[in-house]
C-alpha cells in the first residue's frame, strides 16, 4: 500500500485542510488523507490501481498545487 508525504505551499488553514481531506477521501481507493496547514503537507495512503499522479491532478485541480 503505497504512502506519501506532498508538500502543498497553497495550505493557509483548517477550511484548506478540510477541503483537501474531503476531496482526496472521494477519490477511489484512497485509504488515508491527513493534511496539515502548519507543515503544509499532505500525508495520503492509497491502494493500487490509485496513482500518485492522479492524486496530485486532483490537488492542482482545486486549487492546492503540490510543491515538486
Amino acid at each position: 500500500m503505497p504512502q506519501k508525504t506532498i508538500t502543498v505551499p497553497g495550505i493557509n488553514c483548517g477550511h484548506c485542510v478540510k477541503t483537501i481531506e474531503t476531496e482526496l477521501s472521494e477519490l477511489e481507493n484512497i485509504v488515508s488523507v491527513k493534511a496539515d496547514d502548519k507543515a503544509k503537507t499532505v500525508d495520503v495512503t492509497w491502494n493500487e490501481p490509485q496513482t500518485l499522479d492522479k492524486i496530485k491532478s486532483l490537488l492542482k485541480e482545486i486549487n492546492y498545487p503540490a510543491q515538486d
